[in-house]
């Protein structure tokens, strides 16, 4: 590569980019939430992750500014997957516990949703959790190793809020046991002390009459009184339900231990979620509970609003493939930006990420290649794609890299594919998958064979008829010197798409 280099001996290519300054010391950085800086990471058991992310609660459909945490959460994943870590991933399902209001009061969101439909609570998040996986899946987001549901972690929650009572930081009240905050010092440490202080003075909720302190908060609710729960529990304080941040508290401790590597989630859980499963689970074993907080940013609406269900602006997946958009074209949206930084929704802008995406894998499907491995691990492009994937997630840059790869005319079209596959192992976009198969009705890959016979027996005529029927129905055609490899063109779905080449 350098001409002043090969004057003295050969290098090999890493050489050559290590002493030009394009190589760093492989090392795996983190913003931490919890220290405000960059870190290295270091896990506890070398080449092990111990990973707990914030799941759903599942009262209703999740929306796609919940799922581009989920997204970002799930390249974090595939990164440490990528870089040779052995990742244990534990995520939560809320299925009770949830009040309407940060400062427990309201109802159960369980309830809430049953009440909405006409169903039991057990129905409503059985539906729901259903649902979000699918959407889960359908953003190619890798499944958790764990899966735990809050009603099945009752015992293990009531086991925590013996332990913090026994350590004389819970109290009493007529609705239920709450923790108290004035009694652990560093109540806060993830959010701030600036943040804290207008909590305590009243700016963020109004201290009701039993509450000690203003950011006390629920570890058990007693059922009401007037009216039965359709999900409630025996406890040692009387009968009730878990408060909402104890169950993560709970159920992270019983899989990845009492200290662990990583917890997730997006910036909304900072000063009330994260904060209280912080307070809870250190005063309970006197350990520091989570080395590394990462948390994501907000999809925000046009004029800075923030995605909610309670604002009835969501948008799900669903909705998305109404509108002709692949899931996976969000998921690449999504990659646009640092999962630190706010994204901004349009409709525009999610059609443009189809149509990159389409000419992405237009690319790569046509590469010319022999079928053996190319090892590109000392291309510059691969390095340079994992230098920026160590720095925090950066994805956008990352993706900078393969595009310009692809665009390398010197470049082999060998290195271009395994580049490409390696690339996609953290991009998570099936860039080198040729046919969706599971997305075609049964119709049209009947009319797909059909159209191979056709063309067999030179009926270029009905070949050609074919691919217009497909193409009008968004399903779009392209013969490869592999075979006849197809697409859903979602963004054309319903058009004839012009100047269709001779079959």
């Amino acid at each position: 590569m350098s001409e002043l280099f090969s004057q003295f001996r050969k290098f090999s290519v890493r050489e050559e980019l290590e002493l030009l300054g394009w190589v760093k010391e492989s090392r795996m950085i983190l913003y931490n939430t919890l220290t405000k800086k960059k870190e290295e990471l270091k896990t506890i058991v070398p080449e092990s992750a111990g990973i707990y992310t914030c799941g759903p609660t599942v009262y209703n459909y999740a929306h796609i500014g919940n799922m581009r945490t989920y997204i970002f959460e799930d390249t974090l994943k595939r990164v440490l997957l990528f870089l040779g870590f052995r990742v244990t991933h534990v995520m939560n399902v809320t299925d009770v516990g949830h009040l309407v209001s940060d400062s427990d009061e309201g109802e159960d969101k369980m309830e809430v949703g049953a009440a909405r439909e006409g169903k039991s609570a057990w129905e409503i998040a059985r539906f729901y959790t259903e649902a979000f996986f699918q959407d889960f899946s359908q953003l190619n987001c890798l499944m958790p190793d764990i899966v735990a549901k809050a009603t099945d972690h009752i015992e293990d929650m009531i086991i925590l809020i013996k332990k913090i009572e026994e350590k004389g930081l819970a109290y009493r009240t007529s609705d239920g046991i709450y923790f108290d905050t004035s009694k652990f010092p560093n109540y806060g440490i993830l959010a701030g002390k600036s943040y804290f202080e207008g909590i305590r003075a009243g700016a963020r909720i109004e201290c009701s009459k039993e509450k000690k302190n203003p950011t006390d908060f629920a570890l058990w609710k007693f059922s009401p009184a007037h009216k039965k729960r359709q999900m409630e529990w025996n406890s040692p304080w009387g009968k009730g339900f878990p408060g909402w941040h104890i169950e993560c508290s709970a159920m992270s401790m019983k899989y990845l231990g009492e200290n662990f590597d990583i917890h997730c989630g997006g910036v909304d859980h900072i000063p009330v979620h994260h904060t209280n499963e912080i307070a809870q689970a250190e005063a309970a074993t006197g350990k520091k509970f989570v080395n590394y907080w990462l948390h994501g940013e907000f999809l925000v609406m046009p004029k800075s609003e923030k995605m909610a269900k309670s604002a009835d602006n969501f948008i799900t997946v669903s909705r998305l493939k109404e509108k002709g958009l692949h899931p996976l074209a969000y998921r690449f949206f999504c990659h646009s930006a640092h999962y630190r930084k706010q994204l901004e929704f349009s409709w525009e802008a999610l059609e443009s990420a189809q149509k990159s995406l389409d000419h992405l894998k237009d690319i790569v499907l046509n590469l010319r290649r022999n079928g053996e491995r190319t090892d590109i691990k000392d291309n510059r492009y691969y390095l340079a794609i994992k230098n920026a994937i160590e720095d925090d997630l950066n994805i956008p840059k990352a993706l900078s890299s393969l595009w310009e790869a692809l665009r390398d005319e010197k470049m082999l079209d060998e290195e271009k594919y395994f580049l490409v596959t390696e690339a996609d192992r953290v991009l998570g976009l099936n860039l080198t998958k040729e046919n969706e198969i599971e997305e075609l009705k049964s119709e049209h890959l009947s009319l797909i064979r059909e159209r191979e016979e056709a063309r067999e027996k030179k009926d270029f005529k009905k070949a050609d008829a074919i691919r217009r029927k497909l193409a009008e129905e968004g399903i779009i055609l392209q013969d490869t010197p592999r075979g006849t490899i197809w697409k859903i063109n979602r963004m054309y779905k319903n058009k004839t798409p012009g100047g269709q080449n001779r079959s």
